[in-house]
């Protein structure tokens, strides 16, 4: 069942990002950074287990960001990456973003879903805030992706 998240599904969203992080194909998500973007947050759950997570993020204007997707190994090939992004983008589109962009290491997924690749420069300034703080820059190998709703 996909549903926006809940205070207590925190730790297990930040539990699966970890994971990934760890493996070095998503970035890590501190506790506070989570609790403040809760709102962001779909989960997938799975008897009353989250097993998938994605956020959509509002950037600027009429751009957001699809981040943090995350599906437990054990579910993977069941859709529910897809089906994540997809209420993202639903979202997205509700409240009026135009575009919506993500910054990952797998391009191949979000091609699946339309997105397209581009120039990081493409991207608004404000966007590239965020990396300055990451353990990742400046050598940072995302691809920077796009979809015209």
């Amino acid at each position: 069942m996909i549903r926006k998240a809940k205070i207590k599904d925190i730790k297990q969203i930040q539990d699966l990002i970890a994971y990934f992080a760890k493996l070095d194909v998503m970035l890590p998500r501190s506790l506070n950074e989570l609790y403040e973007h809760i709102r962001d947050f779909w989960v997938y759950e799975d008897k009353s287990k989250v097993v998938g997570c994605a956020a959509l993020h509002i950037s600027w204007d009429d751009l957001a960001e699809v981040k943090s997707v995350a599906v437990a190994k054990k579910f993977h090939g069941k859709r529910i990456g897809f089906n994540l992004v997809s209420a993202c983008l639903a979202e997205a589109q509700a409240i009026g973003a135009k575009k919506v962009f993500v910054l990952t290491y797998k391009a191949d997924f979000f091609k699946k879903l339309g997105f397209k690749r581009v120039k990081n420069s493409s991207l608004p300034h404000k966007i590239w805030a965020e990396c300055i703080n990451c353990c990742k820059f400046p050598n940072c190998q995302e691809v920077a992706m796009l979809k015209i709703l």
